[in-house]
């Protein structure tokens, strides 16, 4: 499904994130930036090794060797990857924030969409941040995601954005929320 909005593009897609060719894909990490399961170990492996010593760096130059609080983002380099980028972000914790899951959910797509467009980037990808292991319902989430990229599309102009979901049932879920915006 392709949506068009204030002259950007936001696509709804089933597809795996890794083999996204926008200039960057989004990884919905773990604090550490170490990899895991999931989405985020999945772009690990495809990127290859060379994207954990990035990481690596990243925590210890950036983060000091602390964690990357939900909400927030880094950037880092796609080796093996057909996108030139990976704009790493982790997402809350269902039941973990005090009741700001929602807010910090929308951090995590509003933060991926200004560092992309401050990089000058015209394309991101981004997967359904927060739903796997982290456990924030679907619906919730879709709802969240599609209403802060329209409104960061709406006031930008930016290029286009790819919501790539990992099963039908969850792009049927993104659709219905996308169609009531």
């Amino acid at each position: 499904m392709l949506t068009e909005i204030n002259g950007n593009e936001l696509e709804l897609i089933t597809g795996d994130i890794t083999r996204q060719t926008t200039e960057a894909i989004v990884n919905a990490a773990n604090g550490s930036l170490m990899g895991g399961g999931g989405v985020d170990g999945a772009i690990h492996r495809a990127a290859g090794s060379e994207l954990l010593q990035e990481c690596k760096a990243v925590r210890n130059e950036q983060l000091c060797r602390r964690q990357l609080p939900a909400g927030e983002v880094v950037i880092t380099g796609g080796y093996h990857l057909p996108a030139d980028y990976v704009i790493h972000t982790v997402g809350p914790i269902w039941n973990n924030h005090n009741g700001k899951e929602n807010e910090l959910l929308a951090n995590c797509y509003r933060n991926s969409l200004e560092l992309a467009r401050e990089k000058g980037l015209r394309s991101i990808s981004f997967p359904s941040i927060s739903t796997g292991v982290y456990r924030f319902p679907l619906e919730q989430a879709a709802g969240t995601a599609v209403r802060t990229i329209k409104e960061f599309l709406s006031d930008y102009s930016f290029g286009k954005v790819v919501m790539t979901l990992f099963s039908d049932q969850d792009y049927d879920v993104y659709k219905r929320e996308l169609e009531k915006l």
